[in-house]
């Protein structure tokens, strides 16, 4: 099944459902549809046709879930773009992707003035929000094209998004996804649209992210309706909730700490909230234990994929997260699982530990690389040949950077990325599992554990510590705090203060960055 045929379906079954509710406007599935075909028609007039690049900079929308699939409608491919990124970055991804349309928000409107110069290869630049000199108007368009239906001959394996990974090193990397690499997910996983269910889903998660894409059509295929944030506020979001009855909702693990840590988080009213997915970061322990205490009957998903597997590969599930009822021994296996495991993997996919060296696989409990295949996983880069090879072995595995183990029952555990993983004296020292014992302190806000070189043991850990406002700690404090939790050589044997962590836009902490500030005896 293509993906376009996700919002057909619902507007057949439920055309009068809010398919999107974005600041105060509701967009029914049928007005929704009617919307998209007027987009897709004016398109077409440009000049857009199957294969061509449409690039979108703006925060979430109405309008981006429409362009989507307008531009699926005519076989295009939707390019879109960190707006978070710098003009080098959104220049390098335009050109790369060799988009010939570019339709733009109001706040990035002078960045794209800025590029365009250089961008021969863009032919129309529409504006979102409002009439903008010498570019085309959104609403105007539509209000000029005909919504008759546009039917183009596309197929399961057309490219149907180009996403630009973050660039944490290097340019961003193009990964072409495939109108199936979404459905097999969605079509495996979410029940299609009822007129007898409706739920309500709160994105907060921007769309240039995989996560994003992965919800909004999640959401379209199950007749849910979207209700979109332009960005993440943690007051509009416990406001939203109440408001709209949100019933289901995907926050990274600094969204979800910054929810249950509000001061008035208990005068709103969540109760219709029944499934919370996060992901995207690790999530700190003492974080989801609070979580799953102040809310019980939140039903949550830790979902682990990346951009080149389209969606979540594996996934601890809601009754890995109840602690309800449980022998103390099945209580300590539970909670062991949710300190660091990212579950098992989804049906449609194949994940397997590896030597990232020899490509060996590797029995239970010894840490290797976490590498996935199946229909899901890309086939390479955008134009990228050398860092396809890297990426992928000869026999179509991807090698996702991250290191892990998996246990007897088939449980996956994180152990660092590859290049964070920390080996001191042959012993291998997992960086999430000493910050979340420093998570557990009750002075430390935030926590990232990187290795330094030491002449005598290879690599010693050292802790980069946020403490919480108006709160102390001695750097041996929270080493001793560490020794009394860990086995001796995992505990840092440095600690440094700092106001604040670097982050990626999705919460990720750039442990690059720290290397290259902290990373010297």
């Amino acid at each position: 099944m293509n993906t376009l045929d996700f919002l057909s379906i619902a507007s057949a079954i439920c055309p009068d459902r809010p398919a999107v509710i974005f600041e105060g406007k509701r967009f029914s599935f049928a007005e929704t549809s009617q919307r998209v075909n007027r987009l897709a028609n004016a398109l077409a007039k440009l000049g857009v046709v199957k294969g061509d690049r449409v690039a979108i900079l703006q925060v979430n929308c109405n309008q981006y879930l429409e362009t989507y699939f307008a531009a699926a409608k005519l076989g295009a491919v939707l390019v879109p773009l960190n707006f978070r990124a710098k003009q080098d970055e959104l220049s390098f991804m335009l050109e790369n992707a060799e988009a010939n349309a570019l339709l733009v928000g109001e706040r990035y409107l002078d960045l794209a003035r800025a590029m365009l110069p250089g961008l021969p290869n863009i032919k129309n630049v529409i504006s979102i929000d409002g009439k903008a000199e010498g570019m085309l108007f959104y609403e105007d368009l539509l209000a000029t094209a005909s919504d008759e239906e546009v039917f183009t001959q596309v197929e399961d394996e057309d490219v149907t998004i180009l996403m630009y990974t973050a660039g944490t090193t290097g340019r961003p990397k193009g990964v072409p996804l495939t109108h199936n690499s979404f459905a097999t997910y969605v079509l495996d996983n979410v029940e299609p649209a009822s007129p007898d269910i409706a739920e309500v889903t709160l994105l907060t998660v921007p769309l240039y992210h995989v996560a994003g894409i992965q919800a909004m059509m999640a959401a379209t295929y199950g007749g849910r309706s979207l209700v979109m944030m332009r960005q993440f506020e943690v007051n509009e979001w416990l406001e939203t909730v109440q408001r709209e009855k949100v019933s289901r909702a995907m926050l990274v693990p600094t969204m979800l700490k910054r929810v249950i840590d509000h001061p008035e988080f208990n005068k709103f009213d969540l109760s219709s909230l029944r499934v919370v997915t996060y992901g995207a970061a690790p999530m700190p322990f003492e974080v989801i234990r609070k979580a799953i205490e102040l809310m019980p009957e939140v039903r949550f998903i830790n979902a682990f994929g990346q951009t080149e597997t389209a969606s979540t590969i594996t996934m601890l599930g809601p009754e890995d997260h109840d602690l309800r009822g449980l022998s103390e021994a099945e209580r300590e296996k539970k909670l062991r699982r949710l300190q660091s495991s990212i579950g098992r993997p989804m049906a449609d996919v194949e994940v397997r530990i590896a030597d990232p060296d020899t490509g060996a696989v590797l029995p239970a409990g010894e840490v290797g690389e976490i590498q996935a295949k199946g229909p899901r996983v890309m086939g390479g880069y955008w134009k990228d040949p050398e860092r396809t090879a890297q990426a992928l072995t000869p026999d179509g595995w991807l090698r996702t950077g991250d290191m892990g183990y998996m246990d007897e029952e088939g449980y996956i555990y994180l152990a660092g990325r590859g290049d964070d993983l920390i080996i001191r004296g042959g012993e291998n020292i997992s960086p999430e599992e000493v910050e979340n014992v420093l998570y557990s302190h009750p002075a430390v806000e935030e926590a990232a554990v990187i290795g330094i070189p030491d002449p005598e043991w290879g690599q010693e850990p050292r802790a980069i510590v946020v403490l919480k406002p108006g709160m102390s700690a001695t750097p041996e404090e929270l080493m001793e705090f560490c020794r009394e939790k860990l086995s001796s050589f995992k505990r840092p044997r440095s600690v440094i203060f700092t106001d604040a962590l670097p982050r990626n836009p999705m919460g990720k902490v750039l442990k690059r960055v720290l290397r290259e500030q902290y990373g010297q005896p």
